[in-house]
C-alpha cells in the first residue's frame, strides 16, 4: 500500500493531495497542469513536499534520499542511451530476474539493436524492462504512451496489462487518456488544480456523476468486468456475459472464457421506458434508476444499476420530463455494439 499526503507550493500553483494506492495500477488522471507529474515526482524524490509524508508498506519515503527509495521510473521520452545496445540499456538498470523481464516484454529479438533502430513501441518496452531490472518496490510511469500513435499504443498496452496481472509491483500511472485508464487501472485518482476530486476503484469513480466534468462524457461511464462467451464470425461480434446479462461487442476481443473489461461511455447510453423492438442496437439491458444528477449544459446524469454494476447515461432535461424518469424506476438501457471498448485476456 502506498499512502500519499503532501502539500507543495510551486509559484501560483498549490498542490494538496491525499490518497492511497493499493496493489495493482493506480492511475493519476487530470488535465494538463492538474498536478499529476508533481505528485509522481514527489514519490520519486525529485520534488520535495513542503509538508506531509509518503509511505510504502510503512516505510517513509520522504525520509529517504532518492537512491534509497527503490523505485523504477519510466518517463514519457524513454531516455534510453542511444549509443548502447538494448541489452546494455537493460543491464544499466540492473540484472534482477533478467530472463523473466526479457521474456515478459518480448525483448529477446531486440537485444543487439540500438535505440535509434527501434520503433516507439519497442523503445517503450525497453524503458519498462530497464526499470524492472532494478527490482523496484514501486513502478512509476509518467504518460509512457503519450508520444505514441494509436497503432503503437495498441502494441504496448498488452505488455502493461501483463505487468499489472503477473507482477506484484504497485504501479503509479500518470495519464490524461481515459481509454488507457479504463483499460489498465485498478484504482483511479482524479486531480484538478492540485487537489484530489475523487479516488477509488476505477469502475466506481468513472461511474460517479460528479466526476463527469473532469473526465468528459467520453470518459464518464461504466467499466464492466465481463467474460467472453463466444464469437459470431459471420457478423463480426464478440459475445460477453456479466452478472446482469449479455452484451455484443464489435470485432473479436479476448479469448473464450477469458476476463474482459468493457467501457461504456455515458453519452452513448440510450434510455427507454419499455423494451424496444426492431432496432439496430444489439444491447438492451434491464436497469434500475438509482440517481439523477444535474449536469453541464442543462443535461442530467442518470445512475443505473445493472446487477452489481453501475452504468451512467447522459440525457437532456427535456427527455427526463417527457419520459417522467424517477429514482427507483425499472427501465431499459440501450447500447450499440460499436461504441464500447474492451480489452482483456
Amino acid at each position: 500500500m502506498i499512502a500519499v499526503q503532501i502539500t507543495k507550493r510551486l509559484g501560483d500553483f498549490s498542490l494538496n493531495v491525499q490518497f492511497e494506492a493499493p496493489r495493482g495500477v493506480t492511475a493519476l488522471f487530470g488535465r494538463s497542469g492538474s498536478g499529476k507529474t508533481s505528485v509522481i515526482n514527489a514519490i520519486a524524490g525529485l520534488l520535495r513536499p513542503d509538508t506531509g509524508q509518503i509511505t510504502v508498506a510503512g516505510r517513509r519515503l520522504t525520509d529517504m534520499p532518492v537512491h534509497m527509495r527503490n523505485l523504477g521510473y519510466v518517463f514519457q521520452d524513454e531516455r534510453l542511451f542511444p549509443h548502447l545496445t538494448v541489452a546494455q540499456n537493460l543491464s544499466y538498470g540492473g540484472d534482477h530476474d533478467a530472463a523473466r523481464v526479457i521474456d515478459l516484454l518480448g525483448l529477446a529479438p531486440l537485444l543487439d539493436r540500438r535505440p535509434p533502430a527501434l520503433s516507439g513501441g519497442e523503445k517503450s518496452r525497453v524503458a519498462l524492462g530497464r526499470a524492472l531490472m532494478s527490482n523496484p518496490a514501486i513502478l512509476l510511469l509518467d504518460e509512457p504512451l503519450a508520444a505514441l500513435d494509436a497503432q503503437r499504443k495498441a502494441e504496448i498496452l498488452p505488455y502493461l496489462e501483463q505487468l499489472r496481472d503477473d507482477m506484484a509491483i504497485p504501479m503509479i500511472y500518470v495519464s490524461h487518456d481515459v481509454a488507457e485508464v479504463a483499460r489498465l487501472a485498478n484504482t483511479l485518482v482524479v486531480l484538478d488544480a492540485g487537489h484530489v476530486v475523487r479516488a477509488g476503484p476505477v469502475e466506481v469513480v468513472l461511474a460517479d456523476p460528479a466526476v463527469a466534468p473532469f473526465v468528459g462524457l467520453r470518459g464518464a461511464g461504466a467499466v464492466l468486468q465481463a467474460t467472453v462467451a463466444g464469437y459470431d464470425v459471420q457478423d463480426g461480434l464478440t459475445h460477453v456475459t456479466f452478472d446482469a446479462g449479455r452484451l455484443a461487442l464489435s470485432g473479436r476481443v479476448g479469448r473464450i472464457g477469458g476476463a474482459l473489461r468493457v467501457h461504456i461511455p455515458a453519452q452513448d447510453v440510450i434510455l427507454a421506458k419499455s423494451a424496444p423492438t426492431q432496432i439496430s442496437a444489439r444491447n438492451i439491458l434491464p436497469v434500475t434508476v438509482r440517481t439523477l444528477t444535474p449536469a453541464a449544459n442543462g443535461g442530467v446524469m442518470v445512475g443505473l444499476q445493472a446487477g452489481s454494476s453501475t452504468l451512467l447515461a447522459r440525457i437532456t432535461q427535456a427527455s427526463l420530463r417527457e419520459m417522467a424518469i424517477a429514482e427507483g424506476q425499472e427501465i431499459f438501457a440501450i447500447v450499440k455494439a460499436s461504441v464500447m471498448s474492451a480489452a482483456g485476456d
